[in-house]
């Protein structure tokens, strides 16, 4: 079995399968909510795809990431809600 990768989503460690996006890993967390709209109003991902920038974390304090396109990392630090 392929050893398991660890990542701090919010403050917490996470466990997740290499080569996993980390929006994969975040749903298998039950983590749906990953920002708010302008409005307040949470947001999810909708497409899984990198086509509706829904998605959106900040990853190793880069803002913006795209989590369905970002392949999970030991020790990556992601924040969701930013």
């Amino acid at each position: 079995m392929p050893e398991r990768i660890h990542l701090t989503v919010d403050g917490r460690v996470l466990e997740a399968e290499p080569d996993q996006s980390v929006l994969a890993a975040l749903w298998n967390a039950r983590t749906r909510a990953l920002r708010t709209s302008a409005a307040g109003d949470a947001r999810g991902a909708l497409c899984g795809m990198g086509t509706c920038f829904e998605c959106r974390v900040t990853i190793d304090g880069v803002p913006h990431v795209r989590s369905c396109r970002a392949p999970v990392r030991d020790g990556m630090v992601v924040t969701t809600r930013g």
